[in-house]
């Protein structure tokens, strides 16, 4: 048998943290065990699937390395793979649901709906105690009103019994046979609801497993009346697998209000997508070899799920974070010059630097950055005669000894006739400070530091100086 696991959003906005991580466990799932990972798009909601949604969460998926082997853009042999072009499919099976006497056209108006559930409601009963109103009438009396123009909904028949299946991660799951009540299947319309044409999708494209957040967990009560009503045996059901729920630090389900929640985002504000699949990865899932840092695409077979946690995941932001630091620092120099570029305006001096200096800039500043478009906060140190202060700023510049070494620096860099200083001369220019001035220790330092580059703290003063064009710092010291 060979494995088959799909992941299937919805067009209808971009691609959530949430669902990128499911994306990736049925991806890692597919590959570890040599099977498919399939792509389907559930279009279903028609007033608010676009197509721009569709191409960006395919182009999010791929840029977090998530390749598709069969989907709407490349084809498969169970397709189609977007569910608005198998609408005739659901449609006719719905009604062969009704003639087999599973399903019933439901006449209910939206103001008896919610009469009906007032009285549940006052009755202390499950809102859809009374929804059945239509279960038994004769099939030829419903095509009447429907020859008439009445308005319906198809609604599947609850069978009324438990149902059990074993979760993989959850274990031995049962839902009691009042949990839900006659459910719809089929709109006014005419537009299939989730959970009748996921399960038929799944079982026309022969999907092996399911994985998907805990929150969908008792869609399946509906999904296992579904499969039952295609004659689906239980040796032949997919296996499901929900996995934890993403939470903020406030222990509530993720959301906009916890920050960002899109890929895209995250790859606008210039995360790394190694290190983003790598903190999504251990959101719900951990590692054999107890690792952090890992190419998720090298798992192999190390990926399975038995280590799923049944935990909610907090996602972090801090962390991940810290997650893109590492990764970020892996990278060559002339990779990093070139994520900084891109969240460097145009027009900013930093372009117009040769790759000697921005190798050895990139060298200096891969420690000291989370992000790329980190890189801006540091940029006034090289490039702005006047930066932003920081704390110490005001303290270092009042001590007695720094107008001497700022007249001193004063007159050694106008003697400088290159574009930049070097590292040696800045060590000359301390090395005589100290023996001659007998300036020492903090006041040494700083001091220089301040009349340097204007900031009491920051990366390397020899460096950074090295890498600071020479007119910036004649403006510093005038």
């Amino acid at each position: 048998m060979t494995v088959r696991v799909r992941f299937a959003p919805s067009p209808t906005g971009y691609l959530h943290i949430g669902g990128a991580r499911t994306a990736l466990y049925s991806y890692l799932f597919a590959k570890a065990h040599g099977g498919k990972y399939i792509l389907r798009v559930e279009d279903t909601d028609l007033e608010r699937s676009k197509k721009e949604f569709e191409q960006s969460q395919i182009a999010d998926l791929k840029w977090l390395g998530i390749e598709h082997d069969e989907g709407p853009d490349c084809g498969g042999e169970f397709g189609p793979y977007r569910q608005s072009e198998r609408m005739q499919m659901y449609k006719d099976i719905a009604w062969d649901f009704v003639e087999r006497g599973l399903a019933y056209p439901c006449f209910l108006t939206m103001d008896e709906l919610e009469v009906l559930t007032e009285k549940a409601n006052s009755e202390k009963k499950a809102p859809h105690a009374y929804h059945g109103k239509f279960r038994d009438l004769p099939l030829k009396e419903a095509k009447d009103k429907i020859e008439l123009g009445e308005e319906y909904v198809i609604r599947f028949k609850n069978p009324g019994k438990k149902l059990t299946f074993t979760d993989l991660v959850r274990g031995e799951v049962t839902f009691p046979e009042d949990m839900v009540g006659d459910f719809v299947i089929l709109r006014a319309n005419g537009m299939p609801v989730y959970n009748f044409c996921c399960v038929i999708d799944d079982h026309k494209m022969k999907m092996t497993h399911v994985f998907r957040a805990d929150e969908h967990l008792n869609n399946t009560c509906r999904q296992l009346m579904i499969y039952e009503a295609l004659g689906v045996s239980t040796d032949e059901l997919p296996k499901f697998g929900h996995v934890s729920l993403l939470v903020g630090e406030d222990r509530q389900k993720l959301s906009k209000r916890h920050g960002a929640t899109s890929v895209n985002q995250y790859k606008e504000e210039g995360y790394l997508s190694e290190a983003l699949a790598n903190y999504l990865c251990l959101l719900g899932w951990s590692h054999p070899d107890e690792t952090d840092i890992f190419d998720v695409n090298e798992l192999g077979e190390l990926f399975n799920y038995d280590r799923f946690s049944k935990s909610p995941a907090m996602y972090d932001i801090s962390k991940l974070k810290f997650f893109n630091e590492q990764w970020l620092r892996k990278l060559d120099d002339s990779v990093i010059a070139d994520g900084f570029s891109s969240h460097i305006k145009s027009d900013h001096q930093f372009h117009q630097q040769s790759s000697e200096w921005k190798n050895n800039f990139c060298a200096l500043m891969k420690e000291k950055v989370q992000l790329f478009s980190d890189i801006n906060e540091f940029l006034p140190i090289f490039f702005s005669a006047a930066p932003d202060k920081d704390e110490q700023y005001t303290e270092a510049i009042s001590w007695e000894t720094t107008p001497q070494i700022r007249e001193y620096l004063g007159a050694e860099v106008a003697k400088v006739s290159e574009e930049f200083i070097t590292e040696e001369q800045v060590t000359e220019w301390m090395n005589y400070l100290k023996k001659e001035l007998k300036i020492k220790g903090k006041p040494l330092f700083m001091g220089t530091r301040v009349c340097l580059t204007g900031r009491a703290h920051g990366p390397d003063l020899k460096k950074v100086v090295s890498l600071t064009p020479i007119n910036i710092i004649k403006e510093r010291l005038s």
